[in-house]
């Protein structure tokens, strides 16, 4: 019984750290995009958006909703090759037919973007995910050390 009190908060360090590496890998290649990357122009092909939460996803009464607007982009690259990308959190201004601009590194043309380049935003935004993610890793580790205060202190001695 004791051992689910690090166990569970072990799994939930490896989630999260899982996480911030696929959250600075996006950012990288975001940045590497704009930086070093070609551009091309894209077209809309589709916006939907996805929702989140609410009472019909988790059958508890009322609880927040989240909807993230996708576009779904094609664009061809310097070599020839037509790519199709779906990306979140694009402007509400883009509608399908538009035309944007489209980022990309030559070796990973899937990887694009159609973000215009603000890499402040990009910092922050990272930087914020990154310091919640460091939260519930400082939590679950606060919880191990008083959980196993907790299990010392009720055996008696330290083994």
């Amino acid at each position: 019984m004791e051992a689910l009190f690090y166990v569970i908060p072990v799994i939930v360090i490896v989630g999260v750290s899982v996480m911030a590496a696929r959250t600075i890998s996006r950012s990288r290649q975001i940045s590497g995009a704009w930086n070093h990357g070609l551009t091309a122009e894209g077209r809309c092909l589709r916006t939907y958006t996805r929702t989140r939460g609410g009472a019909g996803d988790t059958g508890a009464g009322d609880t927040g909703v989240r909807t993230t607007l996708h576009h779904v982009y094609e664009f061809t690259t310097r070599e020839g090759r037509v790519i199709r990308f779906d990306e979140a959190n694009g402007p509400s201004t883009v509608v399908e037919g538009d035309h944007v601009t489209v980022y990309y590194l030559a070796d990973s043309p899937e990887r694009a973007t159609a973000h215009a380049p603000a890499r402040g935003k990009l910092a922050a935004g990272t930087g914020g995910v990154l310091v919640f993610l460091g939260v519930v890793i400082a939590v679950c580790v606060g919880f191990m050390v008083i959980a196993h205060t907790m299990f010392t202190e009720a055996d008696g001695l330290l083994p």
